[in-house]
């Protein structure tokens, strides 16, 4: 509408851990089957399947409200041209050195059996002992203690190292004991060893200046295989890596024993009762910690050690700092610019791989060299590449051997789903291709989104964006804050506590609104108390009642001017009474207003500006004011045409808010020619357009004016001059000396005359009759 060539690109992801989580559940509650009784192609065939059920309500939901998306262009992150440019993506990042396989440790959910990255553990604070559910734990764990044992030193019967630690299922992983060297307590323990009490094993004890001598007993057991610090800890003094919790979250120490296959949540209340059989415990004591919980399963996280594929970020996270200090991408609201700092200031390598079926198979590949008829041995080399066949060739170079004698086994991992979301903004557009759309429409303007996907999603777009294609992929985030159900959580497909806009938008009754629509099954569960929905079904509401407005309002223009009128454009009324002049100047205001909020970025406030020319200017005062000339047999053809341009220019502000309303009534009403044929094409008001009808002079006099009425008539509340007071009953004003008559009483034309009078001049006694 200004002009503008304007492509809003539609598109979903494949959602690979909530959708993969939400067949899995269909599949048992309606077959009783579980993933792993099906073959890796007949799941994905399911979920498909589901994918063509379901995988286009937010598409739909979008349609309905009448988004003005370029649907030709409608992008799914599992189609085969986006496949095609996550596969390039990988390869190349892996070619620059970006992307590597490492063994490290990782958030691993042992609800959804896959690691997670770092964006996607929500830190729970506790400020001592709470009771959690965990899921696959038979009963409720209490975190926030911490648990002090002793582990005796070897050959000194009766010396002891107490150790203190809110894991105490995992010392079966220990390794050694840590103390600062310093630590006078401990000194005489530097270069012992000490016995565990389950295992055998000797441990050594080491000193490291990491150590806090103050935190619990100044000694850290050292669990390499499930703690950061212990795995930095372990490395630099040689010491072994070892892991004894499974991927399922059930113990798995070496060597099997009386802990293996038990929930590591049960083995916690275990060690602690054998360790007080040994003698060797020591006491519990409450203790503030941080929890890190999945945002995805809810569980608590566990860290475990995995070969996994991993993307290097710091440089590139220093690239997008940079490009927000400079100026060069904008954040709305400018506050987000903090946080935006702080992560880029602190981001970690990201792990890309996901241990599920759904997604972007990773384009690795495990090499091994055998001639014709032997077993191929595992030779450690992995290669990146767009294709099997590519990647034979690449390691038959590297393994100085035929092709035929490589054997090659695909990594049976998916990439992390926000991977291919990050590269929407081009990948949408042909990327790697050099398409048309790619080098009309790339680098995009404005990127719109939740500010709970600031580092999810916006912060990834924006560092694969300027390293895949040299360029920003926009210059604008505009990130709106977020809906939420009567808990505070966010609504979520995977939770299934969504609001459904069609259902809203069908004129559903509250009830069915406190209904959550659960996919893929057909009947609605509960959600909670209706009363504390924080979505403001009241807010939706009074929309309802202004589009209802706004239509009342155009059936009496059209009404009002009749079917024979003919209209002159809009930009050519020329009003002549006080009352066109002061609407027109007050349209032209809102025109202003509408066009800065938006160039903000404010969507709130244009809208509101719109809304408060309709309500407030348009229908309660114009309206009003004219009705007694519009009953006149020959009305003011300037009044009319002053009403005709104030609700058409006034559906072109409504256009871009209430497409449907606006376009429905805009094509009702007579329009100069030529016409476009729709009000999509229709050019948008702009302050410079209208600025020849702003009168301030004039809204002064009115505004004046409707403060004296304002005045009256809370004068009447206060006074009780309603209708119900009986006729002749005299008021007693409170200063004394005035009285008013009964036609003032009822509202009479007369008596709010004296009224006024009698506010100017005081000392005026009148009664009625």
């Amino acid at each position: 509408m200004q002009g503008w060539a304007v492509l809003w690109v539609p598109g979903t992801d494949h959602a690979g851990i909530a959708t993969q989580v939400v067949v899995e559940r269909w599949l048992w509650q309606q077959r009783g089957v579980r993933r792993q009784d099906l073959s890796r192609s007949e799941f994905l065939d399911e979920v498909w399947a589901w994918k063509e059920r379901h995988g286009d309500e937010i598409l739909r939901q979008l349609r309905t409200l009448g988004a003005s998306l370029d649907w030709s262009r409608c992008a799914f992150t599992m189609d085969p041209g986006f496949s095609r440019a996550v596969t390039e993506a990988f390869v190349r990042l892996h070619r620059a050195g970006l992307v590597r396989r490492d063994r490290r440790l990782v958030n691993w959910s042992c609800a959804l059996r896959s690691a997670v990255s770092d964006v996607e553990v929500e830190p729970r604070p506790l400020s001592g002992p709470t009771e959690l559910r965990v899921p696959g734990c038979p009963h409720a764990v209490t975190f926030g203690v911490l648990v002090t044992f002793a582990y005796p030193v070897e050959g000194d019967d009766g010396l002891e190292l107490p150790v203190a630690t809110t894991r105490p299922e995992t010392m079966l992983g220990d390794v050694a004991v840590a103390v600062h060297p310093m630590d006078p307590r401990y000194q005489h323990l530097h270069g012992r060893h000490l016995r565990h009490p389950f295992t055998g094993q000797l441990l050594p004890v080491v000193t490291d200046p990491t150590v806090e001598p103050t935190r619990g007993t100044g000694a850290v057991k050292v669990t390499p295989g499930h703690s950061h610090p212990d795995l930095a800890l372990a490395r630099a003094h040689g010491l072994p890596l070892l892991s004894v919790i499974g991927d399922d979250g059930t113990m798995c120490p070496p060597g099997g024993g009386w802990l293996q296959g038990v929930h590591r949540f049960v083995a916690r209340d275990k060690v602690v009762t054998a360790l007080s059989q040994r003698g060797l415990y020591r006491g519990t004591q409450d203790h503030a910690m941080t929890l890190p919980m999945c945002s995805r399963s809810g569980d608590v996280i566990e860290y475990l050690l995995k070969d996994q594929w991993f993307l290097q970020c710091q440089e590139m996270a220093q690239r997008a700092r940079e490009a927000v200090v400079s100026g060069r991408l904008q954040l709305v609201p400018k506050f987000h610019e903090k946080n935006w700092k702080t992560w880029m200031d602190n981001v970690g390598d990201w792990c890309l791989s996901r241990q599920l079926w759904w997604g972007h198979r990773v384009p690795a590949y495990k090499v091994g060299v055998s001639p014709p008829g032997s077993d191929p041995p595992d030779t450690g080399l992995w290669v990146v590449a767009r294709s099997e066949d590519e990647a034979r060739d690449e390691a038959a170079r590297l393994c100085r051997a035929p092709p035929r004698d490589i054997e090659l086994q695909q990594d049976p991992d998916v990439l992390d789903t926000w991977f291919s979301s990050a590269l929407f903004p081009f990948a949408a557009l042909g990327w790697p291709e050099e398409t048309p759309d790619l080098r009309r429409f790339y680098p995009t303007t404005l990127l719109e989104t939740g500010s709970d996907l600031l580092f999810f999603w916006v912060a990834r777009m924006v560092m694969l964006g300027q390293e895949l294609t040299g360029h920003l992929p926009f210059s604008q985030v505009l990130l709106h804050s977020l809906v939420r159900d009567a808990a505070g959580r966010k609504m979520s497909k995977s939770l299934g506590n969504v609001v459904d806009p069609r259902d809203v938008i069908s004129g559903a009754s509250l009830q069915p609104l406190c209904y959550c629509r659960v996919s893929p099954t057909p009947h609605h569960q509960p959600l909670c108390d209706c009363d504390d929905i924080r979505l403001d079904v009241g807010a939706v509401l009074n929309q309802r009642h202004f589009c209802n407005k706004v239509w009342n309002a155009v059936k009496f223009v059209l009404a009002s001017i009749g079917p024979h009128f003919i209209p002159r454009p809009p930009e050519e009324t020329s009003p002549r009474s006080p009352m066109d002049r002061w609407v027109l100047s007050r349209l032209a205001r809102a025109v202003g207003e509408f066009g800065r909020r938006m160039e903000a970025l404010e969507v709130h406030g244009a809208t509101a500006a719109a809304q408060h020319f309709w309500l407030r200017s348009f229908c309660d005062v114009y309206l009003e004011a004219i009705k007694p000339s519009l009953r006149r047999p020959d009305p003011d053809p300037a009044t009319l045409q002053t009403l005709l341009s104030c609700a058409e220019l006034g559906l072109r502000l409504l256009a871009p808010l209430s497409p449907f309303l606006a376009e429905e009534l805009w094509h009702r009403l007579p329009r100069a020619p030529p016409a476009p044929p729709t009000l999509c094409l229709a050019p948008f008001p702009s302050a410079a357009m209208l600025a020849h009808w702003l009168c301030p002079e004039v809204e002064a006099e009115v505004e004046a004016m409707r403060e004296v009425v304002r005045t009256v008539r809370a004068l009447r509340d206060v006074f009780r001059l309603g209708a119900a007071r009986p006729r002749g009953e005299w008021t007693r004003w409170p200063t004394g000396g005035h009285r008013v008559g009964s036609d003032v009483a009822s509202g009479g034309v007369g008596g709010i005359q004296r009224l006024q009078a009698a506010i100017g001049i005081g000392g005026v006694e009148a009664q009625d009759g």
